[in-house]
């Protein structure tokens, strides 16, 4: 396999494509970016919390000279690169998403271990933030030159994290006017820095939130034919409710409820009144995910039915899944193969998490690339949503230069 580190890059020609692409990162702001990621990973920030996260984005942006305007919900920000004169084509967006999550970091061996106990960011958005970030600043100073053939507009989502996610109300704060497509860039533990995953259509699963009450009116367990036997109803629900759906929805859609909590009673030999369940609704088809919730709905009270129980649903819609635009996967594809050569893109995987960047994507084309951030040779088997996620910073060059060019080409592209 073939590596893209700045050792390969050195050590190989560089080809016409190029050597005529500007907007490579400099030294000098690559270490000031490692220091930012840094900065963001010691002090994470919950969703609709990131004061300090859009301050210091804010702060690094308008001593480039840019005009951020921080978002009507108090933290993210947009911000333009350049001016859109009279006739120019909509702009190309990229998008990074600022908050955290809310599990300790159980890192060790590294000085930017969070500082804030419970709070951590364990999927890469610090990184995210990073590479949007000096993607900006290199954009800047090529449109100082006159090098920057269009206009970008850079931006920073807050509550990724939070169902249905912040896209939802930075589309409504007006980030997408002026947009023609929207990239975004996510880490992914299973490829190495140097290398981007592509994928055109779905790239990501729906992901929605399903709670469930059961009630009946209890009794005693030596007469549970004279009641309803709710434990029995919310067991049946549990099985049934999953196989049921598999039989209603073509396999291919992945529609797959899987549940994460189940309580109820309380005595060994009492029937209990009251029974709540909850968890989660993922599926891999946009059509499907559209006609989940009446399917799901029915498929409870079907189950529940059978057994006498009655029912409360609260069927919280989540994300769609990220269906990434054919175009724009061909533009990011021409903008790593520019940068680094084609030997530095893979094939990826649909994944069953839920992605926000989905909200974009019912109004713009665009697409979501996989970000390798797994140190060539490490066997730990990192994964995202854990305490011990660390990324090779190396992936934040890529990163900023898989943007830039992006950004260059976006004009040649429909």
């Amino acid at each position: 396999m073939n590596h893209s580190t700045p050792r390969d890059r050195e050590a190989r020609p560089l080809t016409e494509a190029e050597e005529a692409l500007p907007g490579t990162l400099p030294e000098a702001l690559r270490a000031e970016l490692i220091a930012f990621r840094r900065d963001l990973h010691m002090h994470p920030e919950l969703g609709n919390q990131e004061f300090r996260t859009t301050a210091a984005i804010k702060a690094r942006l308008e001593q480039a000279g840019l005009r951020p305007r921080v978002l009507a919900s108090g933290t993210g920000l947009m911000c333009d690169v350049g001016t859109r004169g009279e006739g120019a084509r909509p702009m190309l967006a990229l998008r990074a998403d600022i908050d955290a999550l809310p599990i300790p970091d159980t890192k060790s061996g590294v000085p930017y271990r969070s500082t804030v106990p419970d709070r951590a960011h364990a999927c890469g958005h610090d990184v995210h933030t990073t590479t949007v970030l000096g993607a900006g600043l290199v954009l800047a100073e090529l449109d100082r030159q006159g090098l920057l053939p269009n206009p970008v507009r850079l931006i920073f989502q807050p509550a990724e994290e939070v169902l249905p996610g912040g896209a939802p109300d930075a589309i409504e704060s007006g980030v997408l006017e002026g947009v023609g497509r929207i990239i975004g860039v996510h880490c992914d533990p299973k490829v190495d820095a140097g290398r981007i995953g592509l994928r055109v259509g779905a790239i990501t699963s729906a992901c929605d939130r399903l709670e469930l009450s059961l009630d009946g009116p209890g009794g005693h367990t030596a007469r549970p034919h004279l009641t309803t036997d709710l434990v029995t109803a919310a067991a049946k629900v549990a099985t049934e409710v999953p196989a049921l759906l598999a039989r209603r929805v073509d396999a291919r859609a992945g529609l797959a409820v899987t549940w994460g909590r189940l309580e109820t009673g309380h005595a060994c030999n009492v029937i209990p009144q009251h029974a709540e369940m909850s968890g989660t609704v993922r599926c891999l088809d946009l059509a499907a995910w559209r006609d989940a919730p009446d399917l799901v709905h029915a498929a409870i009270d079907e189950v529940a039915g059978m057994y006498g129980a009655k029912t409360v649903i609260n069927y919280i819609r989540g994300v769609p899944p990220v269906v990434n635009d054919a175009a724009a996967i061909d533009l990011l594809g021409g903008a790593m193969t520019a940068r680094r050569g084609s030997y530095a893109i893979e094939d990826t995987e649909q994944s069953l998490g839920g992605e926000d960047f989905s909200w974009y994507l019912e109004h713009v084309p665009g697409a979501m690339a996989r970000l390798g951030v797994r140190t060539p040779g490490d066997t730990r088997g990192l994964d995202l949503h854990r305490g011990n996620f660390d990324a090779d910073e190396e992936a934040i060059t890529v990163g900023v230069e898989l943007f830039t060019a992006s950004a260059l080409l976006h004009g040649n592209h429909p």
